[in-house]
C-alpha cells in the first residue's frame, strides 16, 4: 500500500458536484437505498460508498479504473485512491 496517491495529477479533472440533490442512479434504478455517496474526479459519476448494499461507487471504479473518488456528502472534503488504497485532502497536495 502506497504512503501517498500517485495518480493525482493525471486522475483529478477538479470535477464539480452537480447542482441539486445527489443520488446513486444505479440504486434508484434497483429500488435500494444506500448511506453515503462518492464522486469519481475523472468523470463526475455518483455512486454508493462500501458500506451501501450496491458499492457503486467502487464497481465504477473495477469497469472504469478511474482511480480516484471524492466525498458528495455536505461539509466532507476528502479524496480516496482504489488503487493506492489513501485517503487525502486537496490541500495536502496543491
Amino acid at each position: 500500500m502506497a504512503q501517498e496517491c500517485t495518480h493525482i495529477e493525471n486522475a483529478i479533472s477538479f470535477v464539480t458536484l452537480p447542482p441539486g440533490p445527489l443520488r446513486c442512479e444505479e440504486c434508484v434504478n434497483k429500488g435500494m437505498s444506500w448511506v453515503h455517496l462518492r464522486m469519481c474526479t475523472k468523470c463526475g459519476h455518483v455512486g454508493c460508498c462500501d458500506s451501501s448494499p450496491g458499492r457503486h461507487a467502487t464497481n465504477h471504479f473495477r469497469s472504469t479504473n478511474h482511480p480516484i473518488i471524492k466525498s458528495a456528502e455536505p461539509g466532507e472534503e476528502w479524496y480516496w485512491c482504489f488503487v493506492d488504497e489513501v485517503a487525502f485532502a486537496m490541500k495536502q497536495v496543491q
